[in-house]
């Protein structure tokens, strides 16, 4: 299982990266303007690269709509901040052939913004690394997500391809759980989804109680390390 950041605020990756076993940071371009904004895009990607290292993955978006401008983007972001960046293409009809061009030439690609089986499908058969489905904007249009993974993988299993589904675009961590029992391997979710997931009063009580016990034998504030009488 694969849990991705997806963020480009510098101090959110380091503390994805502290606590959780995140396998990589992934962001477009919406999400470079909201959380970081930077001067220099490519400058801010190579500090995102040095966070997270290269035993992680970093996927970064082209711009343009246009086939032979993405192909020139995905050049830049290679030349400027290194061979193993994860390209991220939306897939659309000029998408689509920027992820057959690519693939061809050995870059690494998530094909991104899927909303249905057939863009799934095409991204498969153009040799995307990772395929990006958006989950919160299938349920906005009333399709279920859950009915793309199971299509996908089946056809990803039948033909034995190395092709990752990573779910996205999640509004809630109910999204998230659902993802992951329908199987999908791969998630990149934002940090207020990662802080969700365990925002279980539940848990949170039990935690608190443990702490009473201890503190009503060795007093307050007592843990292992100050525990005497």
């Amino acid at each position: 299982m694969e849990i991705l950041v997806d963020t480009a605020k510098l101090e959110d990756i380091r503390w994805a990266c502290d606590y959780y076993p995140i396998s990589g940071v992934t962001c477009n371009p919406t999400i470079i303007k909201n959380s970081a904004n930077p001067a220099d895009p490519f400058e801010h990607l190579r500090k995102m690269r040095e966070i997270v290292g290269f035993d992680r993955t970093l996927h970064a978006q082209v711009v343009s709509p246009d086939s032979d401008e993405m192909i020139r983007e995905a050049h830049e972001l290679v030349n400027n901040v290194d061979r193993d960046i994860y390209i991220k293409v939306p897939v659309t009809q000029e998408g689509f052939r920027t992820i057959t061009h690519l693939k061809r030439e050995g870059f690494h690609v998530t094909a991104t913004t899927v909303y249905d089986t057939m863009q799934a499908f095409y991204a498969l058969a153009a040799g995307a690394d990772y395929i990006a489905i958006y989950v919160n904007r299938m349920d906005t249009f009333a399709e279920k997500a859950e009915n793309l993974y199971m299509a996908l993988q089946n056809k990803i299993e039948q033909e034995n391809l190395p092709t990752r589904i990573m779910a996205s675009g999640f509004h809630s961590a109910g999204q998230l759980k659902a993802a992951f029992r329908c199987g999908v391997e791969t998630a990149t979710v934002t940090p207020d989804i990662l802080k969700a997931s365990f925002n279980n009063q539940n848990v949170i009580n039990h935690v608190a109680s443990f702490k009473k016990a201890w503190e009503s034998m060795y007093g307050e504030r007592a843990t292992l390390l100050n525990a005497k009488r």
